[in-house]
């Protein structure tokens, strides 16, 4: 790279617009939308798409709502052309879908597409010369009065051509190519000796196309040169303004959204991008940037994933997983704290609310994705995503302490994989930590204290069975739990105290089960949980107990205390590694 690239490449200039008015525009309703994905983004793949796959592209993007569609330049190829006749003949064209085809301003080719387009109810003739200073120099070796009468002749030929074929209603469309650059003056100069000729009438308007065909600026000087064009352009008031970003910059969606703010009436781009070089304007994406601002785009994308793949599979080519809107990743969070945030969004939300979601700016759920992609977790996770999955995939709902317990047995395992763990995995990992499906449920009978007896409390009597062991518990206390656990202190000697107890319900009907959380301090030196689940809630939360004590290392018959193994966290995350 150059230290000086001054020397090389030269800054665009700006439009001299002090009095610009499109930065305080806010657009409060959809344009006129135009998809070229079976012209210009199918002139821009490897292997341009066959008449099966411009067929059902072309059904998709009538699915979708598209009332104008670029179905192909039928001068260019024998098969360009057999599709347009297809179309017509086969009667595959919706009565409220206008389709368009695209030409040279040079007279074989467009004789050669009004004869592709006979019998058609409507439909929209493009027609296209550079206008740029390089191409006037380089490229065709003409001056200014050269270009316009090159586009005023052609300009006729439309109007004599159309004439030929009174039964189609016509709609005449002209782009002066590089618009973004060439001059103002210039390109103002040819678009009104081509509406001069074609005499547009408000009744029945033609479409003026400025394609930003290479993107040279940022996109505020782009949008001055259309709020220029908008205010200087003759027979205004009879023209539909249409505008044609590309990205070579990076910034299309941005030049295309400034460009509606300064004026356009209409917008052609293509699904998700596809175009020559960097790719046109991505359609999908100006029209759910209007969704997420409460304007309807008109355009239906409630099936995100299924036009994904149509798209993927007509131009064999990839959508980027982090594409906005349609990407594999594109609703994913892996940081902590955003897990934690969005878990409490969620947690806090009510049907409807107005969304206002930490790091989502549109529902997945519009566009038919479910949120079990939402949270995922790796190594850069946090609490709140480990137990955002286990409740949405499994339905615990974890005590935040907890939340923070487990998700140190699950860092291990990912400082020591560094892969992402799922929802099944978390879930296979709980189980183990806690011995979910291993505790055996003590078998138990409670007495309740005879009447006028209260004070002595209910009397619990249960046989616990430690790995073939028997233990024989006995105890009294305010309720079968607490009974449980003054029995299992004297069974085993060992102090145990309860910090905090949750429970809850999951699933429903015959498949119901209680899940029990249980903090416990043992010997007044550790504190850590115990979970149970079973049927009885009764049960579930004598488990807890079993299940925490078992953890703690200190759950064994009497006399072989000393040498029973621990089960806590560091066996578990061998076993899960």
């Amino acid at each position: 790279m150059l230290k000086q690239p001054a020397s090389k490449y030269a800054s665009f200039k700006p439009v001299h617009l002090s009095d610009r008015t499109w930065p305080d525009v806010v657009l409060t309703q959809a344009p006129i939308w135009l998809s070229t994905d079976l012209r210009d983004g199918n002139q821009a793949l490897i292997e341009p798409m066959d008449i099966e796959r411009k067929l059902r592209m072309f059904q998709m993007l009538v699915k979708i709502g598209f009332k104008e569609i670029e179905v192909g330049f039928p001068s260019a190829s024998q098969i360009e052309f057999d599709f347009v006749r297809q179309l017509i003949d086969g009667n595959l064209i919706p009565d409220d879908v206008t389709i368009q085809v695209l030409m040279q301003a040079r007279e074989p080719l467009i004789r050669r597409t009004f004869e592709s387009l006979q019998g058609a109810q409507r439909a929209i003739v493009h027609l296209y010369n550079a206008t740029a200073p390089v191409m006037r120099r380089v490229v065709l070796g003409m001056d200014e009065d050269g270009i316009v009468e090159l586009a005023v002749a052609n300009a006729r030929l439309f109007r004599e051509l159309a004439a030929q074929q009174p039964a189609t209603r016509w709609t005449f469309q002209y782009s002066p190519e590089m618009f973004s650059g060439t001059e103002l003056e210039f390109s103002r100069r040819v678009v009104d000796a081509v509406t001069e000729v074609w005499q547009p009438t408000p009744q029945h308007k033609c479409i003026v196309n400025l394609p930003s065909t290479v993107e040279h600026s940022t996109p505020n000087i782009f949008a001055d040169m259309m709020e220029w064009m908008h205010r200087h352009l003759a027979r205004r008031d009879s023209i539909v303004l249409s505008v044609h970003p590309h990205n070579d910059r990076g910034t299309g969606t941005a030049a295309g959204e400034f460009a509606l703010m300064a004026g356009a009436d209409r917008i052609e781009g293509c699904l998700f991008g596809n175009g020559e070089r960097t790719g046109n304007l991505d359609l999908v994406n100006v029209a759910l940037n209007l969704y997420t601002q409460g304007v309807s785009p008109g355009l239906d994308f409630s099936e995100i994933d299924e036009i994904r793949r149509t798209v993927e599979h007509c131009n064999q080519l990839p959508v980027h997983p982090r594409h906005p809107y349609v990407g594999d990743l594109v609703y994913t969070s892996f940081s902590g704290s955003h897990q934690d945030a969005i878990k409490k969004a969620f947690a806090a939300r009510r049907e409807g609310d107005v969304w206002d979601m930490p790091y989502l700016p549109i529902d997945p759920k519009d566009l038919g994705r479910s949120y079990e992609a939402v949270i995922r977790v790796n190594s850069q996770s946090g609490k709140g995503g480990i137990a955002y999955l286990l409740e949405s995939e499994f339905g615990l709902d974890l005590p935040r302490r907890l939340q923070v317990e487990f998700s140190h047995a699950v860092q291990a395992v990912m400082d020591a994989s560094g892969k992402e763990l799922t929802a099944h995995d978390l879930w296979q990992m709980f189980e183990r930590e806690y011995g979910v499906k291993t505790i055996a449920a003590p078998r138990y009978q409670v007495t309740e204290p005879a009447h006028g007896a209260a004070s002595q409390g209910v009397a619990l009597v249960a046989d616990l069975d430690l790995a073939g062991r028997p233990l024989k518990i006995q105890g009294r206390g305010t309720g079968p739990i607490d009974a449980f656990i003054q029995g299992l202190s004297r069974a085993t000697g060992q102090g145990v105290r309860v910090l905090d107890y949750r429970q809850h319900s999951v699933g429903a009907g015959a498949d119901a089960r209680a899940v029990a959380y249980m903090e416990l301090r043992i010997n007044e030196e550790r504190t850590l949980f115990g979970v149970g689940m079973d049927a009885n809630i009764v049960t579930a939360s004598l488990k807890a107990v079993v299940c925490g004590m078992q953890r703690a290392g200190v759950l064994a018959v009497p006399e072989d205390r000393e040498n029973a193994a621990p089960s806590g966290p560091a066996r578990a995350i061998s076993a899960a590694v």
